[in-house]
C-alpha cells in the first residue's frame, strides 16, 4: 500500500507551530472592561505594556489582545467604532514594545483592518470567518496569520465532535475559496462557546477536550483556549473566574497531551510549566494522511 502522510504545521506571523515544534503559548490581554475575567483587563497603555512584557518574559510566544468580550453568556456587544478605538491603541502600544507577534481578537473586518495597520500580524476570529463576509478577503490580501474557531451561526443537531468538525470544515472552505494561505491557518474547537440545548455545556467542553485528537483529521494545527472558562467553574463550583487557576492549567496540560499545538492562557508562567510536562509525557502524535 502506498501512503501519504505529513506533519501538521503552520506559520503564524513567521512563528512555526505544529507537530514536532514545542507547544506555543498565547498570552491573553483585554482592553474590554466587560470581559469575564477582570484579571486580564488593562485600561491604560503603561499597564498593558507591562503585562505584555511580563507574559513574554514568562514564555509567551504570541500576545492576543481583545477589545470586546466574546463570552456567549454575556451581553457585551459594542459598536464596531468603539471596538476599533479600543483595539487600535492597545495593538499599537504592545506591538511596538514586544518581540513576539500580536494577535487581534475580533470577528469584524473593519476592526481587524485597523489592528493590522497598528501592527497586529494574526487575526483570531471566534466566528471562524462566518460573522463578517469581508474578513476572509482581508486576511487573504494581508497574508496575516489566522486562528479560526468552530462556530455555528445557526445551531445544528448531533454529537459535539461531529458538530465541531463540521463547523471547522466550513471555515476552512471559506478560507480556501477566498485565497487565504493554508499554511497560515490554525484551528480552534471553541471551548466555552457552544451552549445549545441537548447537552450541558460543561459536558460538551469536556468531551471535546477528551477527543481533541480526532480534530487532527482536518490537517491543521490546533489551538485550545480553556483558561478560566465557565465549564471549569461549574465542575469545581467556582463562580469567580479568579479561583480557576488550577483547573485552567489542568485543562491546558490535558489539551497538550491530546494534541494541542497552541494553548491560549491568562496565566502564562503557570501554563508554561504545565504544558512542558504534558508535552514530555504525551504519546507520539499520529501523522496526518491517508493510505491508498
Amino acid at each position: 500500500m502506498n501512503g501519504q502522510f505529513s506533519l501538521m504545521r503552520s506559520q503564524l506571523a513567521g512563528l512555526e507551530v505544529g507537530d514536532g515544534i514545542p507547544v506555543r503559548i498565547m498570552g491573553v490581554l483585554n482592553v474590554s472592561p466587560e470581559s469575564f475575567y477582570q484579571g486580564s483587563v488593562h485600561d491604560n497603555p503603561a499597564r498593558l505594556i507591562a503585562a505584555a512584557r511580563a507574559m513574554v518574559d514568562a514564555g509567551a510566544h504570541i500576545i492576543d489582545i481583545g477589545a470586546m468580550s466574546t463570552a456567549p453568556y454575556l451581553k457585551t456587544l459594542i459598536s464596531a467604532e468603539e471596538e476599533t478605538a479600543r483595539l487600535s491603541w492597545a495593538v499599537r502600544a504592545v506591538a511596538a514594545q514586544v518581540s513576539v507577534p500580536v494577535s487581534a481578537d475580533t470577528k469584524r473586518a473593519s476592526v481587524a483592518h485597523a489592528a493590522l495597520a497598528g501592527g497586529a500580524r494574526i487575526i483570531n476570529d471566534v466566528s471562524g470567518l462566518k460573522h463578517d463576509p469581508a474578513m476572509a478577503t482581508l486576511i487573504a490580501a494581508s497574508g496575516a496569520g489566522a486562528i479560526l474557531m468552530a462556530s455555528e451561526p445557526v445551531p445544528r443537531s448531533g454529537p459535539p465532535l461531529e458538530r465541531t468538525l463540521h463547523a471547522l470544515r466550513e471555515s476552512v472552505e471559506i478560507a480556501t475559496q477566498t485565497g487565504m494561505i493554508r499554511s497560515h491557518i490554525v484551528l480552534d474547537p471553541g471551548i466555552g462557546f457552544f451552549r445549545q440545548p441537548g447537552i450541558s455545556w460543561d459536558e460538551w467542553d469536556c468531551l471535546v477536550l477528551r477527543e481533541l485528537g480526532q480534530l487532527r483529521q482536518l490537517g491543521f494545527p490546533l489551538l485550545v483556549g480553556a483558561s478560566r472558562k465557565s465549564f471549569i467553574g461549574k465542575i469545581l463550583d467556582q463562580a469567580n473566574p479568579t479561583d480557576r487557576l488550577i483547573g485552567s492549567v489542568t485543562c491546558a496540560a490535558i489539551a497538550v497531551y491530546n494534541g494541542a499545538h497552541i494553548v491560549r492562557a491568562h496565566d502564562v508562567k503557570e501554563t508554561v510549566e504545565a504544558v512542558r510536562m504534558a508535552e514530555r509525557l504525551r504519546p507520539v502524535l499520529p501523522l496526518v494522511g491517508s493510505i491508498g
